[in-house]
């Protein structure tokens, strides 16, 4: 009988060994994605706040109840739609088309040339975005509006548009300048795509008779399915999210397009004399529901068939 477990022991050994070394990722996993989401969630059926010397109190549905009986709940929701869908298109259509172009350079060191420009943006530190792309959206100093004005004539300085500031251009210029910021990164990853398509599908379209575009639509586009599906993922995901660059080019003006559930969940937690985490964690809890409402919906779009 000894034997028979001495025998058994290494084989056991050698089976429980390589899990061991998942222990500290699961570990961080838990500690550092799993607790924190469990804690939102419990911290949003109560009326718990961080500066009070108070237990916190188990209130139920109160805050939900509150935060969807709330206009502003609304609003703020659909602000950060409007802004996703200005978006979302060019996230993927801008990049696509300078994958396509990209891939049909035939010099490898032009090719890379123009991979190590588009990933310039990519690199630059958010601090350095933000500030770049606000003093060129400024309506006084900004070289955008001094074209417009000084060399294009469109404009003069007194109806010179007002990019910033809680204008309707405000969620334009941000998308525009977060476009910019992920071109490159959003382009490679369609390079990545065209790259795993076979070189010999398209040639022989082109020998049955197919042009460009059907050759784009029904070989191309098929096999960047997948990216396409990750690309558009994500991005909603972040771009639903977004609360740096509101709070950056918008601030806390409640009437503001930049003002979306992030901020409005930011504003009470920490800004608002109350702190009430509770209900800024419900209202967190209801645009991640949204969030994910419409994520189940991308992959059901972008699912593959046949």
């Amino acid at each position: 009988m000894a034997q028979a477990l001495t025998s058994r022991w290494p084989r056991a050994r050698d089976g429980i060994s390589p899990w061991l070394f998942l222990v500290p990722a699961v570990a961080f996993f838990v500690g550092y994605q799993v607790y924190p989401i469990f804690r939102v969630v419990w911290i949003s059926f109560t009326d718990y706040q961080f500066l009070t010397n108070e237990p916190a109190r188990w209130v139920g549905l109160d805050n939900y109840a509150v935060a969807l009986n709330d206009p502003l709940m609304w609003v703020s929701l659909w602000r950060a739609f409007l802004f996703t869908m200005m978006f979302l298109p060019g996230t993927i259509i801008l990049p696509l088309l300078l994958a396509i172009l990209i891939d049909r350079v035939t010099s490898p060191r032009l090719a890379t040339v123009y991979r190590v420009i588009l990933l310039i943006p990519a690199v630059i530190p958010s601090t350095l975005v933000f500030v770049l792309w606000k003093w060129m959206y400024n309506y006084q100093v900004g070289p955008i509006n001094h074209i417009l004005v000084e060399v294009l004539g469109l404009f003069t300085v007194h109806n010179a548009p007002q990019w910033l500031g809680g204008t309707s251009l405000t969620l334009p210029s941000i998308a525009i300048m977060e476009i910019w910021w992920g071109l490159g990164y959003h382009t490679i990853f369609f390079l990545a795509g065209l790259a795993a398509i076979p070189k010999e599908l398209p040639e022989a379209a082109r020998l049955d008779g197919a042009n460009e575009w059907q050759i784009f639509w029904h070989v191309t586009r098929h096999g960047l399915q997948p990216i396409m599906m990750i690309l558009i993922v994500l991005r909603f995901g972040t771009s639903m999210a977004v609360i740096d660059e509101y709070l950056i080019f918008g601030g806390f003006n409640r009437d503001s397009p930049t003002y979306t559930w992030t901020i409005y969940m930011y504003d009470q937690a920490f800004k608002l004399g109350m702190w009430r985490q509770g209900f800024a964690a419900a209202i967190g809890m209801i645009g991640a529901v949204v969030m994910m409402f419409f994520v189940a919906i991308l992959l059901y779009i972008f699912r593959r068939r046949g």
